[in-house]
């Protein structure tokens, strides 16, 4: 087992169990010394900056967060989902909690990846402030995260197949292309896309992504399925984040067909 230190949108447990983590247990802890910022490039662009970590001269400064007991499987996991090596490092820190300091495993941006002129999208910096207020954070830093400015929404019209061949997929033949994936209804072929997606060919490489992406709205209560994307029966909310990355999925990966669910 090691402890993990979520100061970003995995101190929301729905976000964390979302993305296949479920820990044991999680406590407040709060790392001195250090700053919260918004700076690491996010892979697509409609979400702007996303969490990160930097020491600061001012002793004072805090950032406030959980502490996760999580199970061995669950480290390779999180180095996925977090593009470890890619947009962020691992470090260990020590922290400050009720029961004493505790030292845990957490990420922070590499420096080819962070701009600081990137702001957190509305969807994020909800996740963060409903993590924080339902874990009971100390209500000065919530208010001070609840001020921060937010990136401005692209507006993408509805998006629109590709008039090309097209072939037609399901949860059993997409596995057979590990560098397909799949979302709301949509293949694309993730080959020949920046070198910095490489990471996500094992996460999104031969599935769909619908969920995945749909359990990490800031409504999400994390009980959304299948049946339900079956059916129809996604958010206003849902479709429009849908609809985001449909457009962006297709400016970077190539369109090849339908995927339609069992």
């Amino acid at each position: 087992m090691f402890h993990y230190f979520g100061y970003g949108s995995n101190l929301n447990l729905i976000s964390l169990q979302s993305k296949g983590v479920e820990p044991l247990s999680s406590e407040r802890a709060i790392l001195h010394g250090w700053n919260l910022l918004f700076n690491v490039r996010h892979w697509f662009r409609h979400e702007g900056g996303v969490g990160n970590i930097h020491p600061s001269d001012d002793g004072a400064d805090q950032v406030h967060g959980l502490l996760h007991l999580c199970e061995d499987e669950h480290l390779p996991l999180l180095d996925v989902v977090e593009s470890c090596g890619v947009g962020y490092e691992r470090i260990e820190v020590e922290l400050e909690t009720a029961r004493g300091p505790k030292r845990a495993l957490t990420y922070v941006g590499i420096p080819s990846y962070l701009d600081d002129s990137c702001l957190p999208t509305r969807r994020y910096l909800n996740i963060l402030l409903k993590g924080a207020t339902r874990a009971g954070l100390d209500k000065a830093y919530i208010d001070k995260l609840r001020q921060h400015p937010v990136q401005s929404d692209m507006g993408y019209p509805p998006f629109q197949r590709p008039n090309r061949p097209e072939s037609v997929f399901n949860r059993e033949t997409l596995s057979q292309y590990p560098l397909y994936t799949a979302l709301a209804g949509a293949v694309f072929d993730m080959k020949g896309a920046r070198s910095e997606l490489d990471c996500l060919h094992e996460l999104f490489g031969g599935k769909d992504m619908t969920l995945f992406h749909l359990k990490r709205l800031d409504t999400s209560d994390g009980n959304e399925t299948l049946k339900d994307v079956k059916r129809g029966l996604i958010s206003a909310a849902g479709r429009r984040y849908l609809n985001a990355y449909l457009h962006e999925y297709n400016a970077e990966y190539r369109y090849v067909g339908r995927y339609v669910y069992d």
